[in-house]
């Protein structure tokens, strides 16, 4: 593979998060969507730019992006094709649970360096039939077997699961443990059985390709993460996963409001202009900088705790509840906007296809208030509140 984008620095990953986000993921977009495949041409595209491997600390030869430059790549990515960010983002969710929490165990370590070096694809498989979306819960155990593992489980979603090299994945910690004391697991995809058990045929984010699996693998020992999920469900998976979604939400509302734009100038070209078309044009962009804002200050500010160390911050009730408010305003504002967008392009908006159409953008954006319930996040911050004793 040729020198990484990632050798000169965040602003040669953007440049590189551009070209291809314009030359290789927009033109496919449309395919992608149709036929609910894997944007294969963006990911062999970011594997050829060692983008894979962006989370991936420098000292296991990665290009160390903090989480506010893999936002802001993540939202390049999107504004050409929503599926492929989103694919991009949870690969980089993954890899900063390893970066953060597998450091010092000698198996991880030397994953790191894999997935930089070969620019291995990590999926996730915290989702399990049967416990009702809560990715706290598992009904899949580690079963010792001599001086070995097994683990098998049913995901119930599992994004890009037929193209990943590895997963992560939730699991009790032995069988009578309870249902919220999870270890997280690397599974190789060589070593792994895959039972495809339904069909991926949704609204939107239709090429991030997540029908549900059965998984099946004998493990090591060291294949588990030495920190219980609890942890890095608190101090990375969830404000990682919940920043990074955002800046995807963040990638498709921006490209609405720009064809949105598009059309508002096209008609006054064509002095076709209806009264009130530059005031809305105003109206969202406003909100699309709203979005935008949020976006940047939860990256800042997770990588301000992080790099003083601060995990007690980082798990502490505050930031759980400031991330899951991103999360729940992020997804409303994102499908807010891109409506916006939709009323004014009009029918060249609503149109399946086109310069204006902004119809992949609407359906893609209505996925947000399904990745992790809103509700659930509304109920889990008030939960949370309720049993503060200050409150």
């Amino acid at each position: 593979m040729s020198e990484p984008a990632g050798a000169g620095g965040p602003a040669a990953v953007r440049r590189a998060a551009e070209r291809i986000g314009a030359c290789v993921a927009a033109p496919a977009a449309d395919d992608v969507d149709r036929h609910a495949r894997f944007p294969a041409e963006a990911v062999e595209a970011l594997r050829a730019e060692g983008l894979l491997g962006a989370a991936v600390p420098r000292a296991f030869g990665g290009l160390g992006l903090d989480l506010r430059e893999l936002a802001d790549v993540a939202q390049v990515l999107a504004q050409g094709c929503a599926s492929a960010a989103m694919v991009w983002a949870m690969h980089q969710i993954q890899v900063a649970c390893l970066a953060c929490h597998g450091r010092g165990a000698p198996f991880f370590e030397a994953y790191l360096r894999e997935v930089a070096e070969r620019q291995r694809l990590i999926a996730s498989v915290t989702s399990e039939v049967g416990v009702g979306g809560d990715i706290r819960t598992s009904i899949a155990a580690v079963e010792q077997r001599g001086n070995a593992g097994r683990l098998e489980k049913h995901g119930a979603t599992v994004s890009y699961g037929a193209q990943a090299d590895a997963y992560l994945v939730t699991a009790r910690r032995r069988p009578e443990a309870a249902g919220s004391d999870q270890v997280f697991v690397l599974l190789r995809r060589d070593d792994t059985a895959l039972e495809q058990t339904g069909v991926w045929d949704t609204l939107g984010m239709r090429g991030t390709c997540s029908p549900p699996f059965r998984i099946a693998a004998t493990i090591a020992p060291e294949q588990i993460l030495p920190v219980p999920f609890a942890e890095i469900c608190a101090r990375t998976l969830v404000p990682v996963s919940h920043i990074l979604w955002s800046a995807c939400w963040l990638g498709i509302a921006t490209d609405a409001v720009r064809r949105a734009g598009g059309c508002v100038r096209d008609r006054a070209r064509r002095g076709a202009g209806a009264s009130g078309g530059d005031a809305r044009l105003a109206d969202v962009t406003g909100r699309l900088q709203q979005l935008r804002a949020g976006v940047h200050a939860a990256g800042g500010a997770y990588d301000a705790l992080r790099a003083a160390g601060d995990d007690g911050a980082l798990s502490g009730l505050g930031f759980a509840i400031e991330m899951n408010q991103l999360k729940v305003a992020s997804s409303e504002l994102v499908v807010q906007i891109v409506g916006q967008a939709l009323a004014i392009c009009g029918t060249a908006g609503y149109a399946a296809a086109g310069p204006y159409s902004v119809a992949r953008h609407l359906r893609d954006a209505y996925s947000a208030g399904c990745m992790i319930s809103n509700e659930r996040l509304r109920t889990a911050s008030a939960t949370m509140l309720l049993a503060h004793k200050g409150l």
